[in-house]
């Protein structure tokens, strides 16, 4: 990613894979939309990346997934079911209250 690229985010898991991701689609998580915030004192600003320490590849993959989903039905009225596979329901459901989504 071109570091003049401010349209998008790297997001990288504890495990080393690399997320691109809109930045409109990432703003949906409070803390990652603080982070970026050019004018708070993290690096991730600076940077435009964030490395998760406490997130697999699998996890956080499932994450920029509902980034996605959530920017495409933002305003819809009628929300398919986003698939989540029960083995990664808890860990998810603990990644999710980390960045407030």
């Amino acid at each position: 990613m071109a570091e003049e690229d401010t349209n998008s985010v790297v997001l990288i898991s504890n495990d080393g894979f690399r997320f691109v991701v809109r930045k409109s689609a990432a703003m949906a998580s409070p803390a990652i939309k603080s982070m970026l915030d050019k004018r708070s004192n993290f690096a991730e600003a600076r940077e435009n990346k964030i490395v998760f320490q406490n997130m697999s590849a699998v996890i956080l993959e499932k994450i920029c997934e509902y980034f996605y989903y959530n920017e495409k039905y933002r305003d819809a009225k009628d929300v398919p079911d986003m698939e989540i596979p029960p083995e990664l329901a808890l860990e998810l459901l603990m990644v999710a209250d980390f960045l407030h989504t």
